[in-house]
């Protein structure tokens, strides 16, 4: 017989990632309008183990769908990681009278909501990470926001890169993916797309890349550099060497995180954040809602955890006939 969910609890965790306030949003008008009792749990499992717990109703969420980061904020925590730590964490939630859980958050988070799953816990995930690179979804919640904020810094050193003739190499975020990365580089039309999933390390071919390209009349080249690469300032100094050719690196960092979600991630996450309540009132358990084939999906969390995911071959083979 399935649990009967009473009152839920909602966390972020991790990494922030614009929509993850749509997504408690929905979790918490979704519960209240089910009959349940909603609370916010802050900074993640860290906050869960400092009962950081609060009460909230519809208008703990008013105005809060533009808004990037999280109102609940978020934290990462070494102590949950230990099995004292996750039964502290069920024992709290048993205490404060909490039957369910919404986890918003990657793979470390998805990892901490099985093991609380196991301890009783009826636990959901969502996919929060700007990252792309949980391998059970097509989509998580941050990704568009982030990749069109790059995509629009991008195109403003572009236009400087240009007016100096010189060449740019801009690092992305995506922690070990490429996600950002290729997307950027195709949709900036950079020269060259360096992934930790296919980059084998031949600076010499992009040194060569650029004296042809110069050779042919480009005024400019750019070069677009995930995060799992690395090494950009380095990277560039050799090349300048290397060409003669005036070359800078700038490193995006932290400023894809933020900002205001654009309407893709204000709308799917909203869409997780009510699937994922719908799930925990059917009294479903250690399930990750997920993004499939055009469809909102859910799967276990271990069979999600198992999942890899790689690079799609034919979006790497355009994006090499594109930047010729």
């Amino acid at each position: 017989m399935a649990k009967t969910v009473k009152t839920i609890g909602v966390l972020t965790s991790g990494g922030d990632a614009p929509g993850m306030n749509a997504a408690i949003r929905a979790v918490v008008r979704t519960g209240i309008a089910k009959g349940m009792n909603v609370k916010g749990i802050m900074r993640g499992y860290a906050g869960l183990l400092q009962e950081e717990i609060v009460d909230m109703k519809t208008t703990s969420v008013s105005e809060i769908i533009n808004r990037g980061g999280t109102i609940l904020y978020t934290a990462r925590c070494v102590e949950f990681t230990t099995a004292e730590g996750q039964k502290q964490g069920a024992d709290i939630c048993k205490k404060h009278g909490i039957d369910g859980i919404v986890v918003i958050g990657g793979d470390g988070s998805f990892r901490g909501a099985g093991k609380l799953s196991a301890l009783g816990v009826n636990t959901i995930g969502l996919p929060g990470t700007i990252d792309l690179d949980i391998a059970c979804t097509d989509y998580t919640i941050g990704f568009d926001t982030a990749v069109n904020t790059a995509m629009e810094a991008i195109d403003k050193v572009r236009d400087t890169s240009t007016s100096h003739e010189r060449c740019s190499i801009i690092e992305v975020m995506g922690r070990h993916a490429g996600y950002i990365a290729l997307w950027c580089g195709m949709a900036n039309g950079a020269e060259d797309i360096l992934l930790p999933e296919r980059y084998d390390g031949n600076e010499q071919m992009l040194i060569n890349r650029i004296i042809e390209n110069r050779k042919r009349g480009k005024k400019h080249h750019i070069i677009i550099n995930a995060e799992g690469c690395g090494h950009s300032t380095s990277m560039a100094r050799r090349i300048e060497a290397a060409t003669g050719i005036e070359t800078r690196a700038t490193i995006l960092g932290h400023m894809q995180r933020g900002g205001t979600p654009t309407c893709k991630d204000r709308v799917y996450a909203s869409i997780m954040g009510a699937k994922a309540v719908q799930l925990l009132a059917e009294g479903k358990s250690n399930r990750v809602v997920a993004y499939k084939n055009g469809e909102y999906v859910d799967f276990d969390i271990q069979e999600a955890l198992a999942m890899t995911k790689d690079i799609p071959e034919d979006q790497f083979e355009i994006s090499k006939l594109l930047t010729r």
